[in-house]
């Protein structure tokens, strides 16, 4: 009966109250039938309390409003499966000829559908994609397991690159620390095995956020460097650039305000021209003048740098409205650059912003950072 509910509830800073506000409003919005509002108080309490087990009915509701895993929510590894009868052999190589079956066009489905999930992600947010996310990459996982020959391998390898690297930049907005650590790990490995520096270096490199958001900002700023190493001269100018984005953010955590600078002006340099942000060799890489003058704008607020609101504007002004989570992000850098300058009701003002869009994709990250802005003010 044991489970991790109100743990998973406070990494929310959510009340008992907020929770059952929020398992309605998601029963609505998909036509479930659930209990009355005083019967999930019971229900809840008695959850946290392990009076009572959650059922998978409330289950497949919990993980999507608070973006767990099964693992996260009642500490439990995935069911395992079934042993094999004493003769496996004919399921094994029945199980290698259908991952030898995976043609170019299976691995664009399974790419697409990490499209659609990206998509879905920045709009909506990552807690309600967690079971259709677990899925996609234990199908991933699995077709790679199976596969024999380096043909069949790497273009599955690279899709799983890709797909674990969005999962842990889901899992780490969710709260979900250690899943976040892990998928990036998963991704590493299977960027190495796909032979794709530019996916092993993206991996890396977003895994020191990890670092960051754990109090470890120097060690941070040492990854984020290794993954430009890792890199090398096979990245395209977008993903360097953005590479050095990630280095100054990480600097001006870390306290390191020439070392940020720095790494702007590389950040610039490096970046194409035009309107165009998508990387066409790197599809999870957004970054165009207006994206970049939203970073320069996040790191110069963190230094306490007068000319970040500028940057900061610029980038609001050219926000792209899909962009909800970025959005919320950056009217938390606005918060803090007027902070920085004293002036407290613009920054309340954009806080309040940040608040409402953080509640519509359910960030976590996001909302620790408003909190702790409120607290300033």
């Amino acid at each position: 009966m044991l489970n991790r509910l109100r743990e998973a509830r406070g990494t929310r800073q959510w009340s008992q109250a907020r929770l059952i506000h929020e398992l309605e409003q998601y029963a609505r919005r998909h036509a479930l039938d659930i209990g009355s509002t005083a019967s999930l108080r019971v229900y809840v309490s008695e959850w946290e309390n392990g009076r009572r087990p959650i059922s998978e009915r409330y289950a497949k509701i919990l993980r999507p409003v608070l973006g767990v895993t099964d693992e996260e929510l009642f500490g439990r590894q995935a069911p395992a499966e079934a042993p094999p009868a004493v003769d496996g052999y004919e399921d094994l190589i029945n199980r290698i000829d259908s991952a030898r079956s995976v043609s170019l066009t299976m691995v664009k489905t399974f790419m697409d559908q990490t499209e659609l999930l990206r998509t879905q992600d920045r709009q909506m947010g990552a807690a309600s994609l967690i079971d259709q996310m677990t899925g996609h990459l234990a199908t991933l996982e699995d077709a790679l397991t199976f596969a024999v020959l380096p043909e069949t391998r790497r273009p599955v390898a690279l899709a799983l690159a890709g797909a674990s690297t969005l999962a842990a930049w889901q899992a780490l907005d969710a709260g979900g620390v250690e899943r976040a650590w892990r998928n990036y790990e998963l991704g590493k490995r299977a960027a190495q095995e796909a032979g794709e520096p530019m996916y092993l270096a993206h991996a890396t490199a977003e895994q020191a956020y990890v670092l960051n958001e754990a109090g470890r900002p120097e060690m941070a700023v040492a990854l984020v460097r290794e993954a430009q190493r890792l890199g090398g001269q096979q990245m395209s100018p977008r993903l360097r650039a953005w590479l050095y984005a990630a280095e100054a953010e990480l600097c001006a955590k870390a306290g390191m305000p020439d070392d940020c600078r720095q790494a702007l002006d590389r950040a610039a340099a490096c970046l194409p021209e035009g309107e165009e942000a998508r990387d066409p060799d790197m599809l999870s890489i957004f970054l165009n003048g207006g994206h970049l003058a939203r970073w320069r704008g996040s790191a110069l607020a963190l230094l306490g740098d007068d000319d970040a609101l500028s940057s900061l504007y610029e980038a609001l002004d050219s926000a792209d409205p899909t962009f909800i989570r970025a959005t919320s992000g950056l009217r938390c850098d606005l918060a803090q650059a007027h902070f920085a300058r004293e002036e407290h009701a613009e920054a309340q003002a954009h806080l309040q912003q940040a608040r409402l869009l953080a509640n519509r994709t359910g960030s976590v990250r996001h909302r620790r950072r408003i909190e702790q802005l409120t607290q300033k003010l």
